[in-house]
């Protein structure tokens, strides 16, 4: 009995620490360069960022995105193992991915061993992928952990304010994505509860084939969605009792301004991408 009650317990540890490693919609809170910037700044930043790793086309283009993503992690003074950490949630992601390319990917073959045929244009378009994946999840985790959810609500409803010209809802988009980016560790946290629960009532995730590993999620997933609905109907009522009414002649009690240290570092993104421009696409 003792032996099946530990055995649960490292299964939970195991589970809890794999949850625990997605660090998406998570804030780490600290004093840096990159924190104090205007959360419009870091959108706009992280939207070039992800658009340069789609327009480079070599390795001396991802280098010079490496090197820059690199340069933005020491200045937030986010710890390297805390967004490596980050990564482990899309390994099997990423070995999809590169599978795809290293293996139907047509070309000169490089090497062949039974019916498999791997390509030299194989091993580059997998290798870009992979590092274009990592670079992604990186640069993206960066904007999340140095802003916080309110910030990044004001940041995207400026950005997206000419469109309201259009009729679209602004101030409810904005809102909406950063309910869900501030549910993410909620949701996170609430799956590790009812996972220990169901564990320490006889539930078992790891044994069986895939199907069986499927049907195991049931207890898992059943209390989630009521949990999540639960709380989104708490939020809805609570906004609703607080009269909150969003969009047009709503004030701010922190507005945006831009200042220096901003102005200087849409220069350096504007420079980033013309790097990026010239060694990534040009000089191929």
């Amino acid at each position: 009995m003792d032996i099946k009650i530990n055995g649960s317990d490292q299964i939970a540890k195991k589970r809890g620490n794999m949850l625990r490693d997605i660090t998406l919609g998570q804030y780490y809170q600290t004093d840096s360069v990159i924190h104090r910037l205007d959360p419009r700044v870091k959108l706009v930043t992280t939207i070039c960022y992800i658009i340069s790793l789609f327009i480079v086309d070599n390795f001396i283009g991802y280098i010079i995105a490496g090197l820059f993503l690199a340069l933005i992690i020491k200045l937030s003074k986010v710890p390297v193992k805390f967004m490596v950490r980050g990564m482990k949630s899309i390994v099997f992601l990423l070995i999809i991915a590169v599978g795809f390319n290293l293996f139907l990917t047509p070309g000169e073959t490089a090497v062949a061993f039974w019916k498999v045929r791997i390509t030299w244009e194989g091993i580059r378009l997998a290798s870009f992928m992979a590092i274009r994946l990592v670079f992604l999840i990186m640069g993206s985790s960066v904007m999340t952990l140095t802003t916080t959810p309110n910030n990044l609500t004001d940041g995207m409803e400026s950005l997206l304010g000419p469109l309201k010209k259009l009729k679209v809802p602004v101030h409810e988009i904005s809102m909406m994505m950063s309910i869900a980016l501030r549910f993410i560790p909620i949701l996170l946290e609430e799956t590790d509860k009812i996972m220990k629960a169901q564990i320490a009532r006889g539930a078992d995730f790891e044994s069986g084939n895939l199907i069986k590993k499927a049907k195991s999620l049931v207890p898992l997933l059943v209390p989630l969605f009521i949990s999540a609905f639960r709380r989104a109907n708490d939020l809805a009522m609570a906004m609703e009792a607080r009269c909150y009414r969003g969009g047009e002649h709503r004030t701010k009690m922190k507005p945006l301004i831009y200042k220096k240290r901003d102005g200087l570092a849409y220069g350096v993104v504007v420079c980033y991408l013309a790097l990026c421009v010239v060694f990534g696409k040009i000089l191929l």
